[in-house]
């Protein structure tokens, strides 16, 4: 099972004032488990940042400017998301941004099925509690101490280890992928133990005990059986 844990970073909150993607993000998951693949790009968004956005992410219009637009990173971007199943924390927002751009391009749209929502999987097991990735990452005693400002490859790497923890743990599948790396020992093989059999003859005691019932036992069903044979 392929999952990609995905972030983006924007000039803005909506894409339907022509806001865009200005980077992305992606760690792959192969059964839950982090493979070392992932995604990176900035992207030049050709109009302004605004500076709400900058003052989360850092990335101003100067920077991006060297860039490739995003019909530059398209085709690359598709072939590495393939058909994997989108992780992202407030996947309406991301996937808003991204069929926005794909849109544009004139590429068929992503349907919001194919995106697990960790936002809304954090609210559903803990009501009430703050939800953000920060939160999260504090509920689960994940280091984003060098998260300073945003970034969607950050962004990503915490929200693989928050994700793993929301369904259920990252306990089992890194203790299996650990073992394959590090080469475990085989396992120990033992010869079986062929003991002589043990003798299960009835003793004098017990045939005549068991003549004594047969005695009580009025016309047994065997012995018709027999009769019939004859």
């Amino acid at each position: 099972m392929r999952e990609l844990v995905l972030d983006t970073e924007t000039t803005g909150i909506d894409p339907k004032q022509g806001h865009r993607i200005i980077e992305i993000g992606a760690i792959e998951l192969i059964n839950h488990v982090p493979t070392g693949e992932s995604y990176h790009v900035y992207i030049n968004p050709e109009r302004e940042v605004e500076q709400g956005a900058f003052e989360v992410h850092g990335l101003s219009t100067e920077f991006l400017a060297d860039y490739p637009n995003f019909a530059g990173v398209v085709d690359g971007f598709l072939e590495f998301v393939s058909d994997a199943t989108l992780v992202i924390h407030n996947a309406k927002f991301d996937m808003g941004f991204i069929n926005a751009e794909l849109k544009r391009l004139g590429h068929p749209e992503m349907p919001m099925e194919r995106s697990i929502d960790t936002l809304t999987m954090a609210r559903r097991k803990y009501p009430g509690a703050q939800a953000s990735l920060d939160a999260l990452c504090r509920r689960f005693e994940i280091d984003n101490g060098h998260r300073d400002l945003h970034g969607a490859l950050v962004d990503a790497d915490l929200l693989a280890s928050v994700y793993l923890e929301l369904i259920g743990g990252r306990q089992p599948g890194f203790e299996l992928a650990g073992q394959e790396k590090a080469g475990a020992a085989a396992p120990e093989i033992r010869e079986a133990v062929i003991r002589p059999p043990r003798p299960h003859a009835p003793s004098p005691d017990e045939l005549a005990a068991h003549a004594t019932l047969m005695e009580k036992v009025k016309d047994p069903i065997w012995n018709r059986a027999g009769e019939a044979a004859e």
